[in-house]
C-alpha cells in the first residue's frame, strides 16, 4: 500500500488546519517500459519509476495544489502545511473518517509486462517489420513502438474517500510509409487495453502491421477527392474521433461553468437525430479509457450523455458537479500525481444501431466512405471542425470505388448530429491519448458505421 488511513487521516487533518473546506491525497506509483523500432533495428529502450503525491485544497472558488516526489509521513504532512497556509478561515474543518471505496469494475491481468522478457518484446517489434515489408515493395518505412505501464494509485479525501486502484496497461502502434513514384502514402494502426500481454493473445501484432501496411498501399492509388456537399458514411471505430472532438469535449462540465460550450443550458432538450444514442463508459473492462476509480476517487460508471437525440448528461468532476448542482459522474481525470484533475471523457461512443453496413453504403449513389482521420481543429465552444481523411473511397451507385486523397470534411458537431439518418450494428472502438490542459490521458474512442446525410467535403478535385 502506498499510504495507510492513519497517515492519511494525519495529513488530511494538516491540510485543513487554516479552515480549508475540503482536502485530497492522491499518491501514485508507477513503472513504465517504452521499445521502439525503426529503419529494421531496435532504436532504443527505456524504463521509467515514479513515485508521488499529489495534495489538493479547496475553500470557496479558489483552489491550491501542491506536489512532491515522496510518499514519506513527513514530507506529506510538511507539505500540507504550507499548502494550507493559502488559506486563513476560522472555521476548522475535521476530514471525515475513511473508509474503503467499492467500485463494481474488477478485472484480471494474467501475463504483467514486468515478467516479460525485453528479447521478447524486440522479437514482437521485429515481427510486426517483417510482416509489414512483406507486404509490398513499395513499404518504404516500418516504425513500431511497444510500451506498457503498471501503475498503483490511492487517493484519500476529507469527504471520507478512500480508493485504491492498480492498473496495467499495453499498447502497441505501428506507422508505415509506402512510396510508389512520387506518391507517398502513410499508414497508422494500434492495439491498446488495459491488460497484461495476453493481449497480444486476442490479435496478434502482425495482424496490426498488415492492417497499417495495407492503408499505404492503399492510398499509393488515390485519386483527386472531389468537393463539394456530400452524402458521407463514417466508419467503425476510429471514426469516433469526430464525435470525440467535436462534440464531447463540448459535453465536459468545466466547458460549461465557463460557457464555453455549445451544449450549455441544453439538458433535456433535442440536440441530434432521434436514432442517436451516446455514451461515455468507464466501466467496460480491459478497455484503453476505463478504470476503477476516477482521479478523484469516484467509482467508474456507464453514463449516458445523449438518448435518442435527447441531451441527458454532461461529464462532471466533483468541482463541476458542486457548481452545477450535477450528480457525479466518475469523470475526474488527471494525468498523474503532479496534475489537477479535470472533467475528462473516458471510452465514448456512438451506440450501436441496427442497420447493415452494407447496405448504408448501398443507399448512397455518390459519396464519401470515411474510413480512417488524421488530424484535426475543432473550436469546442461552437462545435465547428475540420478533420483531414487519412483513408478514405468514393461511393458510386452503392458500391465502394477508389481510394482518395486530400480529403477533409468540415462541419459543426451539433449539426452533423441532427444529419445522422442510419447507424450500423458494427460497434467497433478506437484507442488513443486525449490532450487537454497540458494533460494526456488515455481514451477510447468508438462508434458503428454512420451515415451523414450531407456534409462539406473540401478536396483537391472536382
Amino acid at each position: 500500500m502506498l499510504i495507510d488511513k492513519k497517515t492519511a487521516k494525519k495529513v488530511l487533518s494538516q491540510l485543513l488546519g487554516s479552515g480549508g473546506q475540503f482536502g485530497e491525497i492522491f499518491t501514485q506509483r508507477k513503472v513504465s517500459n517504452n521499445i521502439r523500432l525503426d529503419d529494421n533495428k531496435i532504436e532504443n529502450a527505456s524504463s521509467g519509476f515514479e513515485v508521488g503525491c499529489g495534495l489538493r485544497l479547496i475553500y470557496k472558488d479558489s483552489t491550491y495544489y501542491a506536489y512532491i516526489d515522496s510518499i514519506e509521513e513527513a514530507k506529506l504532512l510538511e507539505s500540507a502545511k504550507i499548502l494550507r497556509a493559502a488559506v486563513n478561515n476560522s472555521n476548522i474543518n475535521k476530514p471525515l473518517a475513511l473508509n474503503d471505496s467499492y467500485s463494481s469494475y474488477n478485472v484480471n491481468i494474467l501475463k504483467h509486462p514486468d515478467g516479460i522478457a525485453p528479447e521478447i518484446k524486440k522479437e514482437l517489434l521485429l515481427n510486426v517489420n517483417k510482416t509489414a515489408r512483406n507486404k509490398s515493395e513499395n513499404i518504404f518505412q516500418v516504425t513500431a513502438a511497444l510500451s506498457d505501464t503498471e501503475e498503483e494509485v490511492l487517493i484519500a479525501n476529507s469527504e471520507g474517500v478512500f480508493s485504491k486502484d492498480f492498473y496495467v496497461k499495453t499498447f502497441l502502434a505501428v506507422s508505415i510509409i509506402a512510396v510508389k513514384g512520387t506518391e507517398v502514402r502513410t499508414g497508422y494502426k494500434s492495439l491498446a487495453k488495459a491488460r497484461g500481454f495476453e493481449l497480444f493473445e486476442e490479435k496478434k501484432p502482425q495482424e496490426v502491421a498488415a492492417e497499417a501496411a495495407d492503408m499505404a498501399i492503399n492510398m499509393l492509388d488515390a485519386i483527386n477527392a472531389p468537393v463539394g456537399i456530400l452524402p458521407v458514411v463514417i466508419g467503425p471505430g476510429f471514426g469516433g474521433v469526430i464525435f470525440h472532438e467535436a462534440c464531447g469535449h463540448g459535453l465536459e462540465a468545466d466547458a460549461i461553468v465557463k460557457n464555453a460550450s455549445v451544449f450549455k443550458d441544453k439538458l433535456g432538450c433535442r440536440i441530434a437525430s432521434e436514432i442517436v444514442n451516446a455514451i461515455d463508459d468507464s466501466t467496460l473492462p480491459y478497455h484503453w479509457g476505463s478504470y476503477k476509480f476516477d482521479g478523484e476517487g469516484s467509482p467508474s460508471q456507464r453514463n449516458v450523455l445523449i438518448e435518442n437525440g435527447i441531451l441527458k448528461s454532461y461529464l462532471l468532476d466533483r468541482k463541476a458537479s458542486k457548481k452545477l448542482s450535477l450528480p457525479l459522474t466518475g469523470n475526474g481525470r488527471r494525468q498523474s500525481y503532479r496534475d489537477i484533475p479535470f472533467p475528462r471523457m473516458s471510452n465514448t461512443f456512438i451506440n450501436t444501431g441496427s442497420e447493415k453496413p452494407e447496405l448504408i453504403i448501398g443507399s448512397i449513389k455518390k459519396g464519401i466512405y470515411a474510413k480512417e482521420f488524421s488530424g484535426g481543429q475543432v473550436d469546442p465552444a461552437t462545435g465547428d471542425f475540420v478533420f483531414g481523411i487519412s483513408e478514405g473511397y468514393m461511393i458510386e451507385n452503392g458500391k465502394l470505388g477508389s481510394p482518395i486523397k486530400g480529403a477533409s470534411l468540415i462541419g459543426n458537431g451539433p449539426e452533423i448530429l441532427d444529419k445522422i439518418e442510419a447507424i450500423g450494428n458494427d460497434l467497433d472502438y478506437s484507442p488513443g491519448f486525449c490532450g487537454k490542459n497540458g494533460q494526456s490521458i488515455t481514451n477510447e474512442v468508438g462508434q458503428p458505421t454512420i451515415k451523414i446525410s450531407a456534409i462539406t467535403v473540401g478536396g483537391t478535385g472536382a
